[in-house]
């Protein structure tokens, strides 16, 4: 069965496996003991951190193992945080960024802080200068910037090294979530904490890192022990850190030629997906994005739908769609781009997939679509182009009550009647499901008609319309 969600978590790299093996049986002891054991644990311990500093970028005494990725998160921050509060309590991030990120940002805003967020473009990306104005803007003093390497969502690369370079202008330390790029290649640019996720490269589950170069002022938040600095309390996972690294080590000296494979298949999909699938619209970056990961976004779709069809496929699948199971609101990080959420599907490939597997997805995505749209009473595509009037008539408003019923619902039921309005016409949606707020205005794009914004109405918004096509 292809696993085509890799973002989420890759399949354990081999050489992960047999360190894994090994350090079982030669790292069970206490690293801090003097006893030959406690030595032998040690030296594993030692070695893991240098391999994994050299591929970081930095000092093997600058990197501390975490027991997870968001637990380097969490502990980067606050820890930055508190190291430079006398500089100010201010935190900025990037809209997209991982939910850890933000979940660390509101914990600070209800200690008292305040945190700007750093607005993105359509293709999820954030602007060098836009992070410039908000440390220049920033009515307070600013303790600390955050910014992603890659979108766990969509893909796109973000400007880190320019990112750096304004930060360091304004004497402000940038902290990078390289979790979804690290085992791709290092993070350029003069950062100046660095966390990652061994998970997200083939490692396992469990372990964290956090890089904190030398001259950041950081504090640790209590309480501590004497274990990684004093920065990651608790007994070392020796074991798992040890197949970490070396697995680390291995996808780094396997990148270079899987991620030119991988990005051949993934612009196959890229390319392909629109001309098999009506009304689908691709997100993120086209060109400055993760080698190995694509998204796209299907009008007239339940989320949660799509993946159970592709799953009796036999295809594992991610979503950002708030038509899923797990969330009743869009993925923030489509959110913050303002495109199409609905029927959101992220493909990303791990290594060593076949071509095969991609064609085989290609050739089953159209009849799924299609299965789910038929089953929503979706509009076909012909049924919903339609032919503009030649002369336009005096404005008519219809209005599509849609309250109470979710995504995709709203944005099928107005497909359905734009065609009952003469040109110049208005059809005005009424609905309470977050997900109208994305994908109205986005269908409006998509099908050539006029978004005329919204306005609140007795219950829920008032989403209005345009016909012009």
């Amino acid at each position: 069965m292809p696993y085509f969600d890799m973002a989420s978590s890759a399949p354990l790299h081999p050489v992960a496996r047999q360190a894994l093996l090994a350090a079982l049986d030669e790292g069970w002891a206490d690293p801090s003991r003097l006893y030959r054991e406690g030595r032998r644990a040690r030296l594993l311990l030692n070695a893991s951190r240098e391999a994994a500093a050299e591929a970081v970028g930095c000092r093997p005494d600058e990197l501390v193992f975490t027991p997870s990725g968001t637990r380097a998160v969490y502990d980067g921050i606050a820890g930055a945080l508190a190291g430079r509060r006398r500089a100010g309590r201010r935190l900025v991030v990037s809209a997209v960024e991982h939910s850890s990120v933000l979940h660390t940002a509101a914990a600070h805003e209800a200690d008292g802080g305040t945190v700007t967020e750093v607005p993105v473009d359509r293709t999820g990306r954030v602007a060098p200068d836009a992070y410039a104005a908000a440390l220049r803007d920033a009515p307070d003093g600013v303790a600390l910037a955050c910014l992603q390497s890659a979108n766990h969502e969509v893909g796109t690369l973000q400007p880190v090294a320019e990112t750096a370079e304004e930060c360091a202008a304004a004497g402000v330390p940038l902290l990078v979530d390289a979790a979804q790029s690290l085992g791709w290649g290092p993070v350029e640019g003069n950062w100046s904490l660095l966390t990652a996720s061994a998970h997200k490269w083939g490692g396992p589950a469990g372990v964290g890192l956090l890089a904190v170069r030398k001259g950041v002022r950081f504090r640790t938040v209590p309480p501590t022990d004497e274990r990684e600095s004093g920065r990651s309390p608790g007994f070392e996972n020796l074991p798992a850190i040890v197949a970490a690294a070396a697995s680390l080590r291995a996808v780094r000296a396997e990148a270079a030629a899987e991620a030119e494979r991988l990005r051949g298949l993934v612009d196959r999909v890229r390319a392909r997906v629109p001309e098999l699938v009506p009304d689908v619209e691709v997100v993120g970056d086209p060109e400055r994005r993760l080698p190995h990961l694509v998204t796209f976004s299907c009008l007239y779709v339940d989320g949660e739908a799509l993946l159970h069809e592709l799953d009796r496929a036999e295809f594992s699948v991610s979503s950002g769609s708030s038509c899923t199971s797990s969330t009743l609101t869009p993925s923030h990080v489509l959110r913050a781009m303002e495109v199409l959420s609905e029927g959101n599907v992220r493909v990303s490939l791990p290594r060593g997939t076949a071509e095969a597997e991609v064609e085989r997805f290609l050739e089953v995505l159209p009849g799924v679509v299609a299965q789910v749209r038929e089953r929503l009473g979706a509009p076909k595509p012909a049924e919903a182009a339609v032919a503009p009037d030649p002369v336009p008539e005096p404005e008519v408003a219809l209005v599509v009550d849609s309250l109470g019923k979710r995504c995709p619902i709203p944005v099928i039921e107005l497909a359905k009647v734009i065609g009952q309005v003469p040109v110049g016409g208005v059809v005005v949606v009424l609905s309470d499901d977050e997900a109208a707020r994305l994908d109205i205005p986005a269908w409006c794009e998509m099908r050539g008609q006029t978004y005329e914004g919204e306005r609140t109405a007795d219950r829920g918004v008032a989403y209005r319309v345009r016909r012009r096509a």
